[in-house]
């Protein structure tokens, strides 16, 4: 390997622990790694050494940089914003904040004001930061105060897709063209998901290829040299990066097509591994948070596999096989080396892979090929609009082939295998993805084939290894304005009571939950529902999809929505097993007992606030009692209180329905007695929520109150007699001593 590629992989390596905050541990193994070096007199080792740890250093530095913008972002009056979308009231826009020192992408929530996309604009609103992108809800536009060219070409462009192609192909031409998803339907998101072909639907190191080997083919048709040919297809192909707004796989698309040209132009060879790390550092000097975005991960595991498949093929087809035969069977260990080498990210952010993506990807290819410089024709002959529109037809039965197979790949029984690797299983895949890559390259395939094989096995294995550390642990998930508490096992299984909210384009059971569970293993054994409002029900859907709850369990209050149905029909499609709750039904897992309370469906019958029909679980291990009651209100409280008060007393309560003053009475407080109150409520919310009073009953009675909107996810463990309580990085005992009432 080059040494310009061993020194990406450790700069690469070294942001990731510097993001990752494991800054101290990072450091010493780069000392170590260094010390070794030195030692043995290994100038290359050194030099790797020292490279990670400069890594580390711009990670670390990164992250801070962005929690900095972030506070700043959310306490400023109000933002600059570069609009990449039109905006106007009800509207939700894209932009980039900016502040002097400060710049983060964001999404607009509009309420007053409207602006056109290249606008920048003064825009005043609730400011949320959520990860690396600005969230502005009821925002007001404000005075213009500049314009900016590249969003408003952007706009253009759009415009001009809508106007050559046809109502249908529309939102594909955009996602091919110009990276614009949003007005992709998540029933075609889906089915190409299944299919294994989601990668076509963004843009990527493929569609640029084609771009470029399309343009260097029309400049030869018009008869300019060779070495004008490759020059032009480098400067359209770069301006064009540029016009969809710089994603990072196009960007290393485009640094490889610059030095493979400049290779060409000064007649040198250059190894194609050394190519991809200079195309894949571009991007990270742009932004070193590229490293941790899954289409840059995609694009350099994608490229890296077609550079290993090739060698591979070579040494295995040559003098074997010829014409369509050996032109088929390559096509073939290129696309199965590619979805290897992609399996373990694929695996560890959507929770699933797809069986027929080899076969898909091998009949989607050259429709891909064909369909992607037609659209860029079209939408170049968008100022001539009958021959925009001649090509835009001419596209029309080429997507809807490209529909075709993923629809027929997606139709295939089991083509989708439903996965939740923890995070160890997901690095050991990744290190047998990494292993097969080298086997394919190595004149010794021998050793990496047995380090990959050993790294599988482990990771096979893993599930079967007891995950649990003998305690009960409650996980109270910090998913906004809604709930989501999962609890751990002794023996490492889930019980997750809720799944988070939904919204437009996600839900928090995919966003929060899903990721969440995995990356810590074991199966999830149950999914509870609270009741069918969409802050609790939303995020279903994708739990069950991706993590298969062997039960799940539902108080069956009719008149559920959307959020609701989907969760049945998903649960219907899995096999998961349904089964209504009734008071006094009972589930022992592990040794830990949960006990349904509520709702009685006599109760249920007279209702019509799906609140009011709130399961209501009590959850004991030992003499430790936790109590969850969904967004159960003063009657359902009522009628707890009138015929299961001596039930209610436990250690630990789930705080009803985020706090609002409508629930937790002070007589069920008093027959609670909790001493730790956990509050499940998103940052500035519009609802109110919690009540200040309903804090200070609280805290009258003893509790120490826990609020997920400020401390984030919040962890309560116990052995069955003792209590400790995690959150914002620091673990403390609870004294289970009851204090008496107005002591305090």
């Amino acid at each position: 390997m080059p040494l310009v590629a061993a020194a990406v992989i450790a700069y690469a390596a070294g942001l990731l622990v510097g993001f990752g905050g494991a800054l101290v541990p990072g450091l010493l193994a780069a000392a170590a790694a260094l010390a070794v070096a030195a030692y043995g007199r290994d100038a290359r080792g050194s030099a790797l050494a020292l490279v990670s740890v400069a890594g580390i250093a711009a990670g670390a530095a990164s992250a801070a940089d962005a929690a900095r913008c972030r506070a700043v972002m959310e306490a400023v009056p109000q933002v600059a914003l570069v609009l990449e979308d039109d905006a106007s009231p009800g509207s939700y826009a894209r932009g980039v904040a900016r502040e002097p020192g400060c710049s983060m992408p964001a999404a607009v929530m509009v309420q007053r004001g409207a602006a056109a996309a290249g606008d920048v604009v003064l825009v005043r609103g609730s400011a949320l930061a959520s990860g690396r992108r600005l969230v502005l809800r009821d925002a007001r536009i404000g005075a213009r105060v500049g314009r900016a060219r590249l969003p408003a070409w952007r706009a253009a462009t759009g415009r001009a897709i809508d106007s050559v192609f046809q109502s249908d192909d529309r939102a594909l031409a955009r996602a091919l063209l110009v990276a614009d998803m949003r007005s992709v339907g998540q029933d075609v998101r889906e089915r190409f998901a299944a299919a294994g072909l989601v990668h076509a639907l963004s843009i990527s190191g493929l569609h640029v290829g084609i771009i470029a080997a399309a343009v260097v083919l029309l400049l030869r048709a018009l008869r300019m040299s060779a070495r004008a040919s490759l020059a032009g297809a480098v400067v359209v192909t770069a301006g064009y990066v540029l016009l969809i707004g710089l994603p990072p796989p196009a960007v290393r698309a485009g640094m490889m097509l610059a030095v493979g040209a400049c290779s060409q132009l000064a007649q040198r060879p250059t190894s194609p591994w050394a190519s991809l790390a200079l195309g894949a550092l571009a991007p990270l000097l742009i932004d070193p948070g590229t490293v941790l975005d899954l289409g840059f991960q995609l694009s350099v595991a994608g490229m890296a596999a077609l550079v290993a498949s090739r060698a591979l093929g070579r040494r295995v087809l040559a003098g074997r096989l010829r014409g369509w035969k050996l032109v088929l069977a390559r096509e073939l260990i290129t696309s199965t080396v590619a979805v290897l080498a992609t399996a373990p990210l694929v695996a560890w952010t959507f929770g699933r892979l797809s069986v027929v993506a080899p076969l898909a990807n091998l009949v989607a290819a050259p429709v891909i090929g064909v369909v992607q410089p037609v659209l860029f024709l079209a939408l170049l002959a968008a100022p001539v609009p009958a021959l925009g529109r001649f090509l835009g037809s001419a596209a029309h039965p080429l997507l809807a082939l490209l529909n075709a197979i993923a629809g027929a790949a997606a139709a295939v029984p089991h083509a989708t295998v439903w996965v939740a690797p923890s995070l160890l299983a997901a690095i050991l895949c990744g290190v047998g993805a990494a292993a097969a890559i080298a086997a394919c390259v190595s004149r010794s395939p021998g050793p990496p084939a047995v380090v990959g094989a050993a790294s599988l096995t482990v990771a096979l294995w893993l599930p079967l290894l007891p995950a649990g550390g003998g305690r009960l642990e409650l996980h109270a998930l910090d998913v906004g304005q809604g709930d989501a508490v999962a609890l751990r096992t002794p023996a490492g299984r889930w019980l997750l009571f809720d799944a988070g909210r939904s919204w437009r384009g996600g839900d928090a059971g995919r966003e929060t939950v899903v990721p969440y569970l995995r990356r810590r293993g074991g199966p999830l054994e149950a999914l509870v529902l609270s009741h069918p409002h969409a802050d609790h029900v939303g995020g279903a859907a994708s739990v069950v999809r991706a993590l298969r709850p062997r039960v799940y369990w539902d108080a069956a209050f009719a008149g559920g929505g959307d959020a609701y149905r989907e969760s049945l029909l998903a649960a219907r499609a899995a096999g998961v097993e349904w089964r209504r709750v009734h008071p006094a039904d009972s589930v022992v897992v592990d040794g830990v007992t949960i006990r349904f309370l509520a709702p009685d469906s006599a109760w249920t019958a007279t209702l019509r606030d799906p609140n009011e029909a709130s399961t209501v679980a009590l959850v004991t291990y030992g003499s430790v009692r936790l109590l969850l009651v969904g967004d159960a209100e003063r009657g359902e409280e009522g009628w707890l209180l009138a015929r299961r008060a001596a039930e209610l007393r436990a250690d630990v309560l789930k705080v009803g329905h985020h706090g609002s003053r409508t629930s937790s009475t002070d007589p069920f407080l008093a027959a609670v007695r909790p001493r730790v109150a956990l509050v499940s409520v998103g940052r500035d919310n519009t609802y109110g929520h919690p009540s200040i009073s309903v804090m200070q009953a609280l805290a009258r009675g003893g509790a120490q109150v826990l609020r997920t909107d400020r401390a984030g996810t919040i962890v309560v463990r116990t052995d069955g007699e003792r209590i400790t309580v995690e959150a914002e990085g620091a673990e403390w005992p609870v004294d289970r001593r009851a204090t008496p009432a107005g002591s305090e």
